[in-house]
This record gives structure tokens, C-alpha cells and sequence, in this order.
């Protein structure tokens, strides 16, 4: 990372300053709350403070939080990283007993690729999936709470479940797939904060709409299928337009979920199946031929089936959406959010 100690900085530098906390903060994917904790915590602080107890960072205190991140994103403990963070950079070391670079990692503790995201294989994305992987790999639930309610804030429900949250959760899946039986605390935790921030995501977001009348949408993951996170996505993105949603979750047994139908009466079904051994066109057809109301006017549902599980071969028939986004207007139509209601064709009694 490159550092420049003189002149003017967009990013926060000040003319013969250090870095402020905001910028280091971004240039490390970290929050300024984390920094200041660190602070508190370890001593990992700036050395001098400028007029007015403004905190500014000098290159060797962008190093030394700098390693601690790698530390920690290696599997260190916290408090070991911030001393070792501190012999190597923070504390000024004898010449005749300097603290060699190979020694900064702790005993016991194997050594991963640093750098954005912690060693995750993250690609070609926005730089807020790479402070959300740092944070995961540190377990930092906070952390990962702040970034991902911001993101939400800052892009949208949808944008920030397509550009960030996903090729996050990507990423972690990818590494957890090829270092057998390790990270998998990483993806169960980063998978519950997302789940969390999307129930909550209509709190803080200024233009989510009222409820309206009307059939709602059933939201049911097939038998056998554990993957409920998008399901939630499109959930929280319909109750942001305001339409009506039953949610049921993962692994919805048949009969649960024709008694769901039967009782509500929705305008659609979202079956979702993320491998193709879950998905099932014959439960697609079951639900899709399901009807009621009285003779002359008898109405069923439209089935819309969703998620990679479901090859444009097997959903032959059924709509297809190919994306959060177009799900949303399509199920909002069917609904009645957008102020004219369209049902599918009753087919034949």
C-alpha cells in the first residue's frame, strides 16, 4: 500500500500530516469505529495528534494496523496480533535484538494469503465485498452488520444484494469448497448477518412501501433444498413494493406447502432449488394446477420457479426471471403493487 507524506491527499491527508482515521479506515476495508477500538484495546493508535486532538496517522502506524489485519485475517487471536503488530512496527526494536519479519506470525497459527479480503478469492468487485470478507474471516459480527446495513443504505436492497452480498458469500463458499472442513464458521456467520440485515432492511431504507391489498405470494424453498438466503432477498424486496408475502422457508415439505396454497390463495408460488437434484417439475405442475374459488371463476396460481437448480429445459412452460430485480416487478404485477392486478390464465377446469 502506497503512502504519501507530503502534500495534499483527496483521501484525507492533510499538508505535512498523517492519514485521518476515515482514510486509513478505507484503505485497510475496516470501519474508523474498528480502528478506535483497536486503540483502546491494543494501543494500535497513531503517535501524534494534530490541532484540535485530531488523529493523524504516520506510515509506521498505517503498518503497524496493517498488520495486525493480516494477523488477524491469518487466524490469530486478536490480542497476539496486536502485539506482534506492535514489536514489528509500533515499539522501537534494539538493533541488537531486532524482531525478525518470519517471527511475526504466532506460534501455532499457519500463515494465509493476505491482502483485500483476507485470502478469499474475491476477483473483479466492489471494494465494499472486500471489507466484508476481511471482516468475516475476523468473525467480526459488528463489523459485519455495519457494512452490510451501509450497503444497503448506499445501493438499494437489490444493489446490494447483487454487487456485494453475493460475490461475497461466493467467495467464502469457493474457499470453504477447497480447504476441506475450515471457513465453514466464516460462511455461517456471514450467512446469518446477511439474513439478519435483509429482515431488516426495510427499517432503514426511506421509500419502502405500504402494504397493499390483495392475493400475496407464496416464497417456499422445494423438499430437500437448505439454501433459503435468496428466498429472503426477493421476501424483503417485496415487502419493500409493498406486496403481501408468505414466507415458509427452506426445505418445505409437499403437503405443507399445498396446504399453504390451498388456505391463501396466492396470485403466485416461488419454488426455489439451488441444485438440480432438489428441483422438481412434477411438484412445479402439482402446485401450478391447484384451484379454487366458485365454479365459472376458479383461479389457480402462477408458479414461477427459481434458482440455479432449474434448467431451461426442466422449467420448459413456467415464466423464468433472470434476476432479483425482474422477480420483483413480474411478482408485484401479479399482485397488484404496481395498481393493476393481472392474473394468469385459469386454464381448464
Amino acid at each position: 500500500m502506497g503512502y504519501a507524506g507530503d502534500g495534499a491527499d483527496k483521501e484525507g491527508l492533510a499538508p505535512q500530516a498523517g492519514l485521518t482515521t476515515g482514510a486509513v479506515a478505507r484503505r485497510l476495508g475496516v470501519s474508523p469505529t474498528t480502528l478506535r477500538s483497536w486503540d483502546r484495546r491494543y494501543g494500535l493508535g497513531p503517535a501524534s495528534r494534530a490541532e484540535g486532538r485530531h488523529r493523524r496517522w504516520s506510515p509506521r502506524d498505517v503498518a503497524m494496523v496493517e498488520e495486525m489485519c493480516r494477523l488477524a485475517a491469518a487466524g490469530a487471536p486478536p490480542a497476539e496480533a496486536a502485539r506482534v503488530a506492535r514489536l514489528t512496527h509500533g515499539e522501537r526494536v534494539s538493533a541488537a535484538s531486532p524482531v525478525p519479519r518470519a517471527a511475526a506470525v504466532p506460534a501455532g497459527v499457519t500463515p494465509r494469503r493476505g491482502g483485500p479480503g483476507g485470502g478469499l478469492p474475491l476477483g473483479d468487485v466492489r471494494q465494499e465485498c472486500r471489507g466484508l470478507a476481511r471482516a468475516a474471516v475476523r468473525l467480526d459480527a459488528p463489523e459485519l452488520a455495519s457494512r452490510l446495513l451501509d450497503a444497503v443504505g448506499q445501493h438499494g436492497l437489490i444493489g446490494a444484494w447483487e454487487e456485494v452480498m453475493v460475490p461475497t458469500l461466493r467467495a467464502v463458499g469457493r474457499k470453504w469448497e477447497s480447504s476441506g472442513d475450515r471457513y465453514v464458521e466464516v460462511e455461517h456467520l456471514l450467512s446469518w448477518q446477511i439474513s439478519t440485515t435483509l429482515r431488516r432492511a426495510n427499517l432503514v431504507l426511506p421509500h419502502a412501501a405500504d402494504p397493499v391489498g390483495g392475493d400475496p405470494v407464496v416464497l417456499a424453498c422445494v423438499p430437500g433444498e437448505q439454501h433459503s438466503l435468496p428466498l429472503e432477498a426477493l421476501e424483503a424486496a417485496l415487502e419493500g413494493q409493498g406486496v403481501p408475502t408468505r414466507m415458509l422457508g427452506a426445505a418445505v415439505p409437499v403437503e405443507a406447502l399445498l396446504a399453504c396454497v390451498r388456505r391463501t390463495g396466492p396470485a403466485a408460488v416461488v419454488l426455489w432449488a439451488q441444485s438440480r437434484s432438489t428441483a422438481s417439475m412434477p411438484l412445479a405442475r402439482h402446485v401450478g394446477d391447484l384451484r379454487w374459488g366458485p365454479a365459472g371463476a376458479r383461479r389457480r396460481p402462477l408458479v414461477l420457479p427459481a434458482g440455479p437448480g432449474w434448467s431451461r429445459r426442466t422449467a420448459e412452460g413456467f415464466l423464468r426471471c433472470t434476476g432479483l430485480a425482474e422477480a420483483v416487478r413480474t411478482l408485484s404485477t401479479l399482485s397488484g403493487a404496481d395498481g393493476a392486478v393481472r392474473r394468469p390464465s385459469p386454464g381448464r377446469d
